[in-house]
């Protein structure tokens, strides 16, 4: 009845690494998927895979619900992972084959020429041997700490004719591809390939027997909680300086490694094979993140310059607003919008008070600075920081600090929830009365990532809508553990329950001879509850379409259970974050948009937020951007009762939702239905 989590995950994981084999794009974007792929990898590891190390080591032997232990999960990834990697590395080489004819050319240490070797020299004696420190290991000398992610040499040195064993850190502070200027082009090295090269040079007196790229990624969960802390920021500084330290979960080596070298570190880390990685080409390529080369601007990876909203620029945003909701869909309309609600805020004289949750904050944050600037300018500004917004910890912790000294009063989370919910609450005194300014969005308050997903804000002076978030506010700020709402359902206190009514509702819809039909767009749908219920609607009769771009473990297509649900997935330019819910309810329709994906850790134990699109403009401009995902036959993945995923071979008209919506032209909500129905 269930996919098994994890082995889900690896299939998007894997869809994303397809996205390399799009000969559409150019090459530079075909190599971003391929760092995007192995960032997702190494994330996966050091959390999930790490997890599941845990329960092994707890003796914890009962199957999950897809039917795996723990022992049997652990063996199946490393035979899905290996075989990724695998295509992975056949795809690279064919990127760098295409990258020759773009005028790059990389060069491994096999193929190195004179020439060439004479600059590697001159770059290794000037810029790199001085910040090189070699790592002897023996007696005096015990087995260094290797740091998480990080590149090192491992070496196989003759010393007194025995074999010892020796590290070398590949320096991440320098570029790893280095460029090299020959006759007419460029030529670029790998910073390992180059300290290999010369590793005599750091073990002068002893012979080099044999060396290898080594990469250790480590347990990246927090281990921290304890209910007698005192200062939370303090202890999560704490734990995260720990992370580095965390226990191995992944050892990866090149290929051509000596196995004298793997049975080192095989011991010394204690290992089985099933947590050994033989890479077959370049470690860790996530370096393509950071790489420019000598390209022209047109093949370069492509940046989309979000739309203008013209009517927003004819009055001030709290005059709009008073006229109307405003409905912004990321990255195709600019996040300038929400971040110049926020400044207005901080800026206008009547704004009494400004209340908001970051989750996630870009590293230099507009936002911030304003609400730094409303507190200094004598405004009550009150911000929730989530301190344990997993990777972002040190990020969030810097921020909360400068927000702080700056006179803006920083809560820490809520005390046993993760606080997920996007939201803003401006308050203003307009003449004698006071009004109430509301954001809400399914994404996070960052500008970095605003660029590059498909996220949806609304904003409102809806007075329901300002109660809730009073209210709300009043619950996370202080010592509440309950809330009660007009609009705004919240988890963990009623969104399951409000999830469980709308549902409910397209069932009894189906009883009363109506048609009951739900669209829901999410990243991933995990929750055993959520999924029996949404069985329960297909049983009925519903007609369920559900698109997660990530991880389902509901089966689909199975007569008698699910024969009324249709998954796909979109993977494109822009990863699709939003979180989209729509009811038909007879033929009335129901639009929510959440900072919720249906998972049993943002339904039980997460501050979230749902709401209901009030305005009939937007909602039917949402609807139509639902069925728009629903053509889509370009980027689009479907899943099948099997747990494959497939693409549509049959295309009487070739529909890509992101390309449309990147070109759809239209003046307000009402004009783009009628823009979009023109193109789908």
């Amino acid at each position: 009845m269930y996919f098994n989590r994890e082995l889900s995950w690896l299939k998007f994981n894997e869809r994303v690494l397809n996205e390399a084999l799009n000969t559409h794009l150019s090459v530079m974007e075909r190599l971003q998927y391929n760092a995007i792929f192995s960032s997702n990898l190494d994330e996966f590891f050091m959390v999930r895979v790490a997890s599941i190390k845990e329960q092994m080591k707890a003796g914890y032997q009962v199957e999950d619900d897809s039917g795996y232990t723990p022992e049997r999960l652990f063996e199946e990834i490393h035979q899905e992972v290996t075989q990724m990697i695998d295509l992975q590395h056949r795809l690279t080489d064919d990127l760098l084959d295409a990258l020759k004819d773009e005028g790059i050319k990389l060069v491994r240490q096999e193929a190195f020429d004179e020439a060439l070797l004479e600059q590697m020299a001159a770059y290794f004696k000037k810029e790199l041997s001085p910040v090189l420190t070699p790592m002897a290991v023996d007696i005096s000398r015990p087995f260094p700490v290797v740091k998480n992610k990080d590149l090192y040499i491992a070496c196989k040195l003759l010393v007194s004719n025995e074999h010892k064993l020796a590290l070398v850190q590949v320096p991440s502070s320098l570029d790893r591809l280095v460029s090299f200027k020959t006759e007419d082009h460029y030529e670029y090295v790998l910073l390992e390939d180059i300290i290999m090269t010369f590793l005599g040079q750091l073990f002068n007196g002893n012979e080099v027997i044999d060396s290898s790229v080594m990469r250790l990624t480590r347990n990246g969960d927090l281990d921290f909680i304890g209910d007698n802390a005192d200062d939370l920021l303090m202890v999560i500084e704490e734990a995260v300086k720990k992370r580095q330290d965390g226990e191995p979960i992944r050892l990866e080596l090149s290929d051509t490694c000596d196995q004298w070298i793997v049975d080192q570190l095989k011991e010394i880390y204690n290992l089985p094979n099933s947590q050994l990685y033989s890479i077959p080409g370049i470690m860790d390529l996530t370096l393509w993140f950071d790489f420019k080369g000598n390209l022209g601007d047109h093949r370069r990876v492509s940046k989309y310059k979000p739309r203008k909203m013209p009517y927003m620029h004819k009055k001030d945003i709290f005059r709009t607003l008073s006229d109307e909701d405003v409905f912004i869909h990321h990255p195709y309309e600019s996040f300038d919008y929400v971040v110049d609600f926020v400044k207005q805020a901080s800026k206008d004289p009547n704004v009494l008070a400004i209340k908001q949750t970051l989750y996630r904050i870009d590293g230099v944050s507009s936002i911030v600075k304003a609400l730094g600037k409303a507190a200094a300018a004598g405004k009550q500004v009150t911000v929730l920081v989530e301190l344990m917004a997993r990777f972002d910890e040190e990020n969030n912790i810097e921020w909360a600090k400068k927000l702080e000294s700056k006179g803006v009063h920083v809560v820490y989370g809520v005390y046993g929830y993760k606080t997920h919910s996007k939201i803003t609450l401006v308050v203003r005194k307009e003449g004698k009365s006071i009004k109430r300014y509301v954001h809400l969005g399914t994404g996070n308050y960052n500008s970095k990532t605003a660029k590059r997903y498909t996220d949806m804000s609304y904003l409102t002076s809806n007075e329901d809508f300002g109660e809730d978030a009073s209210q709300f506010f009043n619950m996370i700020f202080g010592f509440t553990n309950a809330i009660e709402t007009e609009e705004l359902s919240v988890a963990p206190f009623g969104l399951r329950e409000k999830i469980y009514e709308l549902i409910d509702n397209e069932i009894k819809q189906v009883h009363h001879g109506h048609e009951g039909s739900i669209i829901a767009k999410m990243n991933s749908l995990v929750d055993k509850e959520v999924i029996d219920k949404l069985y329960e609607a297909s049983c009925a009769g519903v007609k369920i379409h559900l698109i997660v771009r990530g991880i389902c473990t509901l089966v689909p297509g199975v007569k008698g259970q699910s024969e009324n649900i249709i998954v796909k997935s979109i993977i494109g330019e822009f990863l699709e974050h939003s979180r989209i819910y729509c009811f038909q309810n007879g033929h009335h329709p129901q639009v929510y948009l959440s900072s919720a994906d249906l998972m049993t850790r943002n339904l039980d134990y997460r501050i979230e937020l749902m709401f209901p699109v009030l305005d009939k403009h937007v909602s039917n401009r949402i609807q139509q951007t639902l069925k728009l995902y629903l053509g889509d036959n370009i980027e689009s993945w479907y899943l099948d009762e099997h747990g494959d995923y497939y693409q549509s071979e049959m295309r009487d008209k070739w529909v890509c939702a992101q390309e449309i919506l990147k070109s759809i032209d239209y003046d307000d909500d009402k004009s783009f239905v009628r823009a979009l129905q023109g193109k789908f």
